[in-house]
């Protein structure tokens, strides 16, 4: 099958305006006979049932979740990109575009990604409509700061819990359309296959969290806006609920799996404490606005502070190393996610982590602290050399800023963050890789789209900071219901599409049987065992640093271990009712396939891009060396059986806008 992007003609600037003047529509009194089921209600998903029940079609919205204000976008904190330049610094669609390019490290699709930069101004416009409470500066107009990969300040926020505040703008939105009626929320249910009928996605087939029933949905068309698969790693960022379930159905049912070996090491996560955690907590790269990131300069210091001798307070500045200043002087700590990322490990791999596993770095706020106080005390007529006053004065204004991320530090740490640096290190976060779609948003099954971070589209092989809520939102209010609109118009006098169809049949026999299977397995270890075993190959040879030995083996580890869980998986109780180890069971028999697909991707590209560093291919500094004469493409995965037996398909790249160097931000 040959992959068509369908990336309308002419100029990068005009695709968007003149692809919309030339679609089909579909009139408003036929919007009312056509059915969409949308599965997940985070930002993407909410923003897309909410706009296009608002337009008029008749919306099925499925949330595994008690509510979808429980949507994992909520965890997001620290703002959202768009390119309004109210900071006057030299902000632009085409810069936003650059940098999102650029900061994808060349692997994104142009046409998308500049698509995404022209309608994010119009993202904030809406959110502001709905009374969403962006930070404002003194004059009222709302407030930008910086994110990482940017010489500009273009990040939207609402102090440490932008995705939260956003998520409640979108539910609103959609639950004025589910006191219509046009909206039809299912709360507790999950996704468990997609059906396709005569090459069509035609509905899903669901399971009721609560009471066990298997449930069949038939809709003209079937959105997937379910997140990423960063819990295939077991120890990440991301709610324990996130999965890859849906997307990973509708890929065994056709959809081509972009990019997988795409994923993003967050810089700035609390670190990992034992052996006993379920999940890691991401504190927001918005702290690297004014945290200074930090190592001892000596290992003899590095060693004392990790016994417990030594204090980071106890250190001069002289006896510290700014490794990202020094590495980076043009950024400094606002140096992209990824190479953040690699240059913690790498001080941390040296012997400088300072925690007692030997693996974090500090983020400091003293600096900040002391440069604000004496900014306010001056502003106030007081006295610049009272020590305790321009503390006093710069601790209130930063927690101002970040009051809530220093308080869930205090909380998870017992350490004061605004006395005592807080400790960081690289965690999993998000998966740039996704299903593959087209400009439209569709998948390589017709009537099947995929929306926000279920799709690989926009940020090639890194994620800058704040760009994923700008992502979700852009497809689910300003792209979407534009291109399922064309989609849909020959389907106007369809009618009901019945669930009695052979397809549903087999697929919701498809769905008990393994379902049944659990039940009846009578093995000796729990889920979380196998989860936390595909984690640990997944992290120690498929993480931050990955190499072809590595690879290959955990290539063959994953397989035995998937061929294990199936025999030796033990799911208590019953299906006839709320069993969350058998929701576990369902979602991790994915991860066992997906990461062995996610191990086949990351050694067919021997390349180092971005969030993908292959340890074989490097600059003489350590940073990521690119291959664009060879792998200048999307590498899109079609499933025929087992995830070793996939197909690779390719989409070359084109750079028509950008031109192609190595990364520096030196």
């Amino acid at each position: 099958m040959a992959l068509d992007s369908k990336i309308p003609s002419g100029p990068i600037s005009d695709k968007w305006t003149n692809y919309k003047d030339h679609i089909n529509l579909v009139n408003p009194a036929n919007k009312r006979n056509l059915d969409i089921i949308i599965v997940g209600t985070g930002l993407a998903g909410g923003s897309a049932a909410a706009t296009l029940a608002e337009l008029g079609y008749n919306v099925k919205a499925f949330c595994f979740q008690d509510s979808p204000r429980r949507a994992h976008s909520i965890a997001a904190q620290g703002g959202i990109n768009a390119a309004k330049n109210y900071k006057g610094d030299g902000d632009s669609v085409h810069r936003l575009f650059y940098d999102t390019v650029k900061g994808g490290d060349y692997r994104a699709r142009e046409a998308n990604v500049h698509r995404l930069a022209e309608v994010s101004s119009n993202i904030i416009d809406q959110c502001v409509a709905q009374g969403v409470p962006l930070a404002r500066e003194y004059g009222g107009l709302l407030d930008n700061r910086s994110f990482g990969g940017t010489l500009v300040s273009r990040t939207f926020y609402a102090q440490g819990q932008t995705g939260q505040q956003l998520l409640l703008g979108a539910y609103s939105a959609m639950n004025r359309q589910i006191g219509r009626g046009k909206v039809k929320m299912y709360n507790r249910h999950e996704m468990l296959d997609l059906v396709v009928v005569n090459g069509k996605a035609r509905g899903i087939i669901a399971r009721n969290l609560v009471t066990g029933e298997i449930e069949r949905h038939s809709a003209h068309a079937v959105v997937i806006a379910s997140g990423g698969y960063g819990n295939v790693f077991f120890l990440s960022t991301n709610a324990m609920g996130s999965n890859a379930t849906a997307a990973w159905k509708i890929h065994k049912k056709g959809a081509f799996f972009a990019n997988p070996c795409y994923t993003q090491i967050h810089p700035t996560c609390i670190p990992v404490s034992g052996d006993h955690q379920s999940k890691l907590t991401l504190m927001s790269e918005s702290l690297r606005n004014d945290g200074r990131i930090w190592v001892p300069a000596k290992l003899e210091d590095a060693q004392a502070i990790r016994e417990g001798k030594k204090k980071a307070t106890d250190l001069s500045e002289e006896e510290r190393d700014y490794f990202l200043e020094r590495r980076y002087p043009a950024f400094g700590n606002l140096v992209p996610r990824d190479v953040a990322s690699r240059a913690a490990k790498e001080r941390c791999d040296a012997g400088f982590g300072v925690n007692k596993t030997g693996e974090a770095v500090y983020l400091d706020f003293a600096a900040a602290i002391q440069r604000y106080g004496n900014e306010q005390a001056y502003v106030k007529g007081l006295d610049t050399k009272d020590t305790k006053l321009v503390t006093k004065l710069g601790t209130e204004l930063v927690k101002s800023k970040y009051g809530n991320l220093f308080q869930m530090y205090y909380k998870i740490v017992d350490e004061d963050p605004y006395t005592s640096p807080m400790m960081i290190y690289p965690a999993v976060h998000y998966t740039m890789g996704g299903t593959w779609v087209d400009y439209n948003l569709q998948t390589t099954i017709p009537g099947c789209f995929s929306i926000g971070e279920s799709n690989f589209s926009d940020h090639g092989a890194n994620r800058l900071g704040a760009s994923a809520l700008m992502q979700g939102l852009a497809d689910g209010y300003f792209v979407l219901p534009y291109t399922i609109g064309d989609y849909l118009a020959p389907d106007i006098k369809m009618g009901t599409i019945s669930t009695d169809l052979p397809e549903f049949v087999a697929a919701e026999k498809a769905v008990k049987d393994q379902i049944d299977k659990f039940m009846n397995n009578n093995g000796t270890h729990s889920v979380d065992y196998f989860h936390k075993k595909l984690g640990k190959i997944m992290w120690d040879k498929v993480g931050m640093a990955r190499n072809a030995k590595g690879l290959n083996e955990a290539i063959v580890e994953i397989a035995a271990l998937r061929e294990e869980f199936y025999k030796d998986v033990k799911v208590p109780g019953t299906d006839k009712g709320f069993n969350q180890e058998l929701e576990k069971a369902t979602r991790v028999a994915d991860f066992l396939e997906l990461g062995e697909l996610f191990a086949k991707d990351a050694l067919h590209r021997n390349e180092s891009c971005g969030g993908h560093f292959r340890e074989e291919y490097q600059t003489e500094e350590g940073e990521a060396q690119r291959d664009d004469e060879n792998f200048a493409y999307v590498a899109a995965w079609e499933y025929t059986g087992k995830p070793s037996e996939a197909v690779l398909h390719k989409e070359p790249l084109v750079f028509d806008n950008v031109k192609l160097v190595q990364r520096s931000y030196k």
